[in-house]
């Protein structure tokens, strides 16, 4: 591909000198007589590389530059590598030329070789540059996928050791997306809400089986058993450094609004926010999955207890999300299958 280069000068002689040294070097060259020209051609245009005088009446070098970052930025455009041409030599222009992101500086008069060369080791560089963040991102998402199946993995096995809960964990990691969703979190913390959600229950490696699938109701002994689930889930967790807020959910997702829950006793935004989801989340399905001791729980009742709990055992504004998300739900399909 040819790679495309604006000339930006008040010097006709310089644009003529420049057009001819880059034409016959291969690019395609366009050349300008200010920056107001230029802030109107990059609208339509795409630039490969800029070469910007900064002496030019009206609109400098630098303010040009000013104007057309703010113009990248408001338009999610990637920033043109610029090189200044200057005919002084001075340290001060130099410092705030850099300071504004310039990739180099070329003297005038120029000498054709220096011209071609400097242009074109730039912008070898910038394509190495971004052939490498295209590697970087690519490498990171396989990564993150294989992050993905190793929790939901793990996930699955939770769920296994509790028979009366499969798939349990999944429902949970979707609901909190969905809430995190329409609460307005960006698409990043939405993926980490989901990775705690599918993690939230790791802890119950740790309970015995026959506590975790009795059928009756459970002593007071081994409801204690139980309450220990979200800080053995915190302490595993903790120790997966790439994704150091992962123990939140697992630690808090059983705290109360009105502070009336376990392990820390945390009220309101004491609690994580993320916490505070899940545990949304985490009593809807409860409501809606099948138990040893009773079947699915009606949809107008689920949503009584979801009204009944706001402001106590949950975030008033996620449980009125999930309240919206139940409305919506008019055949009553969110729920254990």
């Amino acid at each position: 591909m040819v790679e495309r280069v604006v000339v930006v000068d008040d010097d006709a002689i310089i644009l003529k000198n420049a057009n001819k040294v880059l034409e016959e070097a291969g690019f395609k060259v366009t050349c300008l007589k200010s920056g107001r020209l230029l802030l109107e051609y990059v609208r339509k245009n795409p630039i490969d590389m800029l070469l910007l005088d900064i002496k030019m009446p009206e609109l400098d070098g630098f303010e040009t530059m000013r104007l057309l970052r703010k113009w990248e930025i408001e338009n999610g455009v990637h920033e043109i590598p610029v090189i200044f041409f200057t005919a002084d030599d001075d340290c001060k222009a130099e410092t705030t030329g850099l300071s504004l992101g310039a990739m180099d500086f070329i003297r005038k008069p120029f000498a054709a070789e220096v011209l071609t060369l400097r242009v074109r080791h730039l912008l070898d560089l910038i394509r190495l540059q971004r052939d490498l963040h295209a590697e970087v991102e690519r490498k990171t998402k396989e990564i993150e996928g294989m992050s993905l199946h190793v929790v939901q993995t793990l996930a699955d096995a939770i769920d296994a050791k509790d028979a009366y809960t499969k798939g349990h964990s999944g429902r949970v990691a979707d609901y909190s997306r969905e809430i995190a969703r329409r609460a307005g979190f960006s698409e990043e913390r939405q993926e980490e809400i989901y990775m705690m959600g599918l993690l939230h229950d790791v802890g119950k490696i740790g309970v015995p089986d026959a506590v975790i699938n009795k059928s009756g109701r459970l002593t007071d002994e081994e409801f204690e058993k139980v309450k220990t689930h979200p800080e053995r889930g915190a302490k595993i967790l903790k120790n997966i450094e790439e994704m150091p807020k992962l123990f939140i959910g697992a630690r808090w997702h059983h705290e109360r609004f009105d502070g009336s829950g376990y392990p820390d006793g945390l009220t309101g935004a004491e609690i994580p926010e993320e916490a505070r989801i899940i545990a949304v989340a985490d009593a809807y399905d409860a409501m809606t999955s099948n138990r040893s001791y009773r079947g699915v729980i009606p949809q107008d009742v689920v949503k009584e207890e979801l009204e009944k709990g706001c402001g106590t055992q949950f975030d008033p504004q996620f449980a009125k999300i999930m309240l919206r998300i139940v409305d919506e739900d008019v055949e009553y399909k969110l729920r254990e299958q």
